[in-house]
């Protein structure tokens, strides 16, 4: 995390980048729109692509498929709870930890694809698939897919950005949701995902905070509200929430959590008060992502169509990085206008666009969501038809 006691403007950034900090700063005060548009110094440049990101979900497979080992309604939907809190840490804190800060990721080009496989080497949680696609690039939307065959649990969704800059923070609205599926209950849980705001700017070493709050509700009738806090001047702490979970049209809380996101939080009966379950995010372990070798990737996918620049980001050969980086972008303008000249648009591989998910507009009435599909470009859902094509017949390697 950033260390707010380097009051000097750009106390953490790199001498070589000094001169280079002031101009962005002003170019980011009058900022608002998408945060991949946002050019941004090169040592606060990722090498990872934003369809990537999409992997955070499910790091700890065993949490994802928690809920569906559990017979009791109530109780599946605070492990759906506990789960999602899981993933706190991961989609917004670690890259922070590895890297020393928040970087700018790479923005992913359309038809971008981000595939991958959480691994049980003693078959009892079995094969957690990820599927990632970009499926829009103006504005930038990302559509995701996890898929556990063996318990019947899917994850799908897609989320985009909007963001505006306000006394040395960039403030986003993440746009989109997700849907949490239990096939054996037929259970449907719709999550909406949280607000955040980008601190430690000034100081060139940014993190992220969550704000606001989300909402996971339950197809089974249960509803779990999550207000975040972070700290403030005077007191509280980094990633704090607390979280409860209630029944439709009933007064009782069944559930507290509250905690750290980023830390440990604690499980409570809501009635009793009494600790039933806790969580620290310091001390579990995630489970690694396989991902295929680079040479036996389609060059659709994220690690081998950035493959150069990511090396030279590694390198901190920044030339090389723009000029690359540069190739790929002049590619893809070059396929969007053949493919208005020619009167088609870009095939999805994985998802599809729709005027209407029927399972979104039910759980959604419940809580007055919006899909807000005009900043989507779309209401996307992951294709079970195309994906059963793929599996059966692998598309042909496409032009990237």
């Amino acid at each position: 995390m950033s260390n707010n006691n380097n009051k000097e403007e750009g106390a953490a950034v790199p001498p070589a980048a000094k001169s280079s900090w002031g101009p962005f700063l002003k170019s980011i005060a009058s900022f608002n729109g998408d945060l991949a548009s946002l050019t941004a110094p090169p040592f606060i440049l990722s090498s990872t692509s934003l369809t990537e990101y999409s992997g955070y979900w499910a790091e700890h497979p065993e949490l994802f498929i928690a809920p569906a080992k559990e017979k009791d309604a109530a109780k599946r939907a605070l492990l759906v709870l506990k789960w999602f809190l899981s993933t706190l840490k991961q989609q917004y804190s670690s890259r922070n930890e590895k890297l020393g800060s928040e970087k700018k990721p790479l923005n992913p080009f359309l038809g971008e694809l981000f595939l991958g496989v959480w691994k049980d080497e003693s078959g009892v949680i079995g094969e957690t698939k990820l599927i990632s696609e970009q499926v829009s690039h103006h504005p930038p939307v990302t559509a995701y897919a996890i898929i556990n065959e063996k318990y019947g649990v899917k994850l799908e969704g897609y989320n985009g950005q909007k963001a505006s800059f306000s006394k040395g923070t960039i403030n986003v609205k993440q746009v989109g949701h997700a849907i949490y599926h239990l096939k054996e209950f037929d259970e449907h849980y719709l999550i909406t995902l949280p607000s955040l705001h980008i601190e430690g700017i000034v100081y060139g070493s940014p993190y992220v905070e969550l704000n606001k709050s989300t909402t996971i509700t339950s197809s089974s009738g249960y509803v779990a509200t999550i207000d975040y806090s972070g700290k403030g001047w005077i007191s509280g702490k980094k990633n704090s929430f607390t979280a409860t979970l209630t029944k439709e049209g009933g007064k009782d809380v069944l559930y507290t959590i509250d905690g750290q996101w980023n830390d440990k939080f604690t499980v409570k009966d809501g009635k009793s008060k009494s600790e039933v379950d806790s969580y620290n995010a310091k001390i579990t372990k995630t489970t690694p992502l396989y991902i295929a070798p680079i040479e036996e990737q389609d060059p659709l996918e994220s690690r081998r169509a950035w493959q150069k620049v990511q090396d030279a980001i590694g390198r901190g050969d920044l030339e090389t990085t723009g000029a690359e980086k540069s190739k790929i972008e002049n590619e893809q303008r070059e396929m969007r206008k053949r493919e208005k000249e020619e009167g088609r648009e870009w095939e999805r591989r994985y998802f599809s666009r729709v005027e209407e998910d029927p399972v979104f507009t039910k759980l959604a009435a419940k809580r007055e969501i919006t899909a807000e599909a005009d900043k989507t470009s779309g209401i996307w859902v992951f294709d079970e038809e195309k994906y059963k094509k793929l599996l059966a017949s692998p598309a042909p390697s496409e032009e990237s």
